[in-house]
């Protein structure tokens, strides 16, 4: 599929079309729907108007259009994703996305309110899912599109990509009633001869940590690990196109983050012939004026091409893709207690659906390996399975035009 279709009041426009912008416009805020044309019969959308009016899918639709379709999105029990959808997860109508998170926007200073004496209880509330901050960087990085590939972004993937990316991601969604893209700072490219104006932009940005009658606002930050340095107070962390703003923590804190996320830093020197990036997402407050400090952190891999991935096993069959230009979609864990239940790739460039690629590596825990193999014995005759000591077989051959 080449140039993505919509029929709108009886007219085909292409998504490259210098007319659907009038059209979608003019059905907006009614009853009228285009209809995205990747597969026969079509799959009805809508128009939500961001910077620009666009077309959208509608909720939990993404798996009706054609695996080549821009608009295509896996079925929801093919990621973590499924399991948060509609309880963590909700979607509207325009354009909007309310994620619930188990990590507050403030943290408050000085002493607790003291407690009163127990009531009896009058009503039960059943605990729902919520969304963790590393939920919440697979979503960015899914809304975002960077789970996603196709030959056409070659060479076009870069710090000032993400930075934008993101941030747009971040605008249609909303966390405990606060647009994300007020709380999120991706860092922009670092450049010397404009870092003055990129540290303004930042300090404006992070401005919204100012302290507020004893309470501590928080903020999101995502963006590459670079290095980490002990002081006497204790750790700085440092994040690439951040030089001169470093991310404060205790050293006590900072070892139980090596020690949990010891894997991926021990990717980062793996001897895997391919590059790894370490993601960090980092809830943080101000410890003082223009002075960051960690208060919640997870880490993520990611591929050459920040393609997410959740460890070194999955490289080489990212990276076969990337160099034999093939399309894909890469299913993220989200909150679920492993990924291995899920294909590690789902390629869309082999007809009219998408052909599950699996990579089973005697490295995965005993869990892990248990949860491949029932994914295995349930899956379609269509599943590419890859086991890792042996030599990586034939790809599912590409559809003809």
């Amino acid at each position: 599929m080449d140039i993505q279709r919509f029929s709108i009041n009886g007219r085909i426009l292409g998504v490259d079309d210098p007319q659907l912008q009038t059209a979608i416009a003019r059905i907006h805020e009614t009853s009228e729907r285009p209809r995205c044309l990747c597969v026969p019969g079509g799959v009805e959308m809508y128009v939500a108007h961001h910077r620009q009016f666009v077309v959208k899918r509608m909720p939990d639709t993404g798996s009706r259009h054609h695996p080549g379709c821009p608009s295509y999105e896996p079925e929801l029990q093919q990621s973590g994703l499924g399991e948060l959808v509609g309880e963590a997860v909700l979607e509207s109508e325009f354009g909007t996305t309310e994620l619930r998170v188990d990590f507050p926007w403030t943290r408050s200073t000085g002493r607790g309110v003291p407690l009163g004496e127990p009531q009896v209880a009058s009503e039960v509330e059943v605990p729902s899912r919520r969304m963790s901050l590393r939920a919440l960087m697979h979503f960015l990085f899914e809304r975002a599109g960077f789970n996603r590939w196709i030959p056409a972004m070659e060479g076009k993937r870069n710090q000032g990509v993400l930075h934008k990316y993101l941030q747009e991601a971040a605008e249609s969604i909303v966390v405990k009633g606060v647009v994300l893209a007020e709380r999120l700072y991706v860092p922009e490219p670092f450049s010397e001869t404009r870092k003055d104006a990129v540290a303004q932009r930042r300090r404006e940005k992070l401005a919204v940590l100012r302290l507020r009658e004893g309470h501590h606002p928080l903020a999101v930050v995502i963006g590459e690990f670079k290095a980490v340095d002990a002081t006497p107070l204790g750790c700085r962390v440092w994040i690439k196109h951040m030089p001169d703003a470093p991310l404060m923590i205790a050293a006590k804190a900072w070892d139980r983050i090596e020690r949990v996320f010891a894997p991926l830093f021990e990717a980062r020197d793996a001897d895997g012939g391919q590059k790894v990036r370490l993601m960090v997402v980092a809830l943080i407050r101000a410890r003082r004026e223009h002075t960051y400090e960690i208060d919640m952190a997870s880490l993520m891999l990611t591929s050459e091409h920040w393609i997410p991935v959740e460890g070194i096993h999955e490289l080489p069959l990212v990276q076969a893709l990337v160099d034999r230009q093939r399309r894909f979609v890469k299913p993220l864990r989200y909150d679920a207690r492993n990924a291995a239940s899920f294909p590690n790739v789902l390629l869309l460039d082999a007809g009219a659906s998408p052909v599950p690629l699996h990579v089973v590596s005697a490295y995965l825990d005993p869990k892990e390996q248990a949860a491949k193999a029932l994914a295995l014995k349930s899956g379609d005759d269509m599943q590419w399975i890859w086991r890792t000591h042996e030599s990586m077989p034939e790809l599912p051959a590409r559809a003809r035009p």
